[in-house]
């Protein structure tokens, strides 16, 4: 599995545009092919740069799911209402695959504490 990094930087003064962006892909990115991961906003330190994370099982299927973007009329509209409002002012693409057996493990229910016998 891979997963695609984009690393954007944002106007600060738009993030809630920002938001509205990501939503957006919450409903277009799964229906087009990807894993949706998640999108991060800006909230501690930096105030202008976002994460978006999409996971997929190649690069092939990446590829796909990129072909089916293009002809999404609702993610054709995202990128427009990106372009118009211009509250992007960069963005980055890295590929990183998943090492095996770490991706999604959801978390353990806590343990009750370890009580040492004492002797006597």
């Amino acid at each position: 599995m891979i997963t695609c990094f984009i690393r954007y930087e944002i106007d600060p003064f738009q993030r809630d545009a920002f938001a509205e962006y990501a939503t957006n892909w919450g409903r277009i990115i799964p229906r087009c092919g990807g894993h949706l991961v998640g999108y991060f906003l800006p909230h501690e330190g930096s105030n202008y740069e976002a994460w978006g994370l999409i996971a997929f099982d190649t690069l092939a299927s990446y590829e796909a799911y990129r072909a089916r973007l293009r002809t999404d009329a609702e993610g054709r509209a995202n990128f427009a209402f990106a372009q118009a409002r211009k509250f992007i002012l960069r963005e980055e693409r890295r590929f990183n695959e998943v090492a095996q057996g770490t991706f999604a493990l959801p978390p353990l229910a806590p343990h009750a504490p370890v009580v040492q016998a004492v002797s006597a």
